[in-house]
Parts: structure tokens; sequence; C-alpha cells
């Protein structure tokens, strides 16, 4: 009995902890990356009303719309591949409970 349940117990505490790790990492990483994207916005608006540079606003939101659809299809494949791995799916579950606290 223990043969089963020591391997079972060590995929689920170890992928729960890193998935945590790694969620709360990454959200602190988007932060970082949202101040910065922010910050260049700015610039970009500040450069454009002074007439230094001129930004076409239609082309930029067209290219980040696209960016954006292209992400969106990897949770396609992504979905069905962790469904089925036991320390995959704790590992997503502690990694969304990171995120939630990062």
């Amino acid at each position: 009995m223990s043969e089963i349940v020591l391997p079972i117990v060590y995929q689920l505490g170890a992928g729960g902890i890193l998935g945590f790790v790694v969620g709360y990492a990454i959200k602190k990483m988007m932060k970082i990356v949202a101040v910065i994207i922010g910050i260049f916005a700015l610039i970009l608006i500040y450069l454009g009303h002074t007439g230094i540079i001129n930004v076409n606003y239609d082309k930029l939101t067209e290219a980040i719309e696209g960016f954006y659809g292209s992400a969106g299809g990897a949770t396609q494949w992504l979905t069905p591949l962790v469904a089925n791995l036991p320390f995959a799916g704790v590992f997503l579950v502690g990694a969304a409970i990171g995120f939630k606290a990062g």
C-alpha cells in the first residue's frame, strides 16, 4: 500500500509547492511588465502629442489584438495535454493559488 501512496503524495506535494512558486513569480513578473508597457505607452502618447513622432494608433491596436488572439489559441492544445497528468494538474492548481496570492 505504501508503495502506491508515497509516490502519489510526493507528486501532489511537490507539484503543489512548485506550482505555487511559479504562479507567484509569474504574477509578480506580469506586474512589472504591465508597468513597463504603461510607461512605454505614456512616452508614446507624450511624444505623439508634442509632434516628435507620429503614432498610427489603428495599426498599433491591430497588432496588439493579433498578439492576444494568437496567445489565446494555445489553451486549445494545452488543456487536454495537462488534464491527464496528475502532477501537472496539481502543479496548475498550485500555480493558480500562487498567482492569486501574488
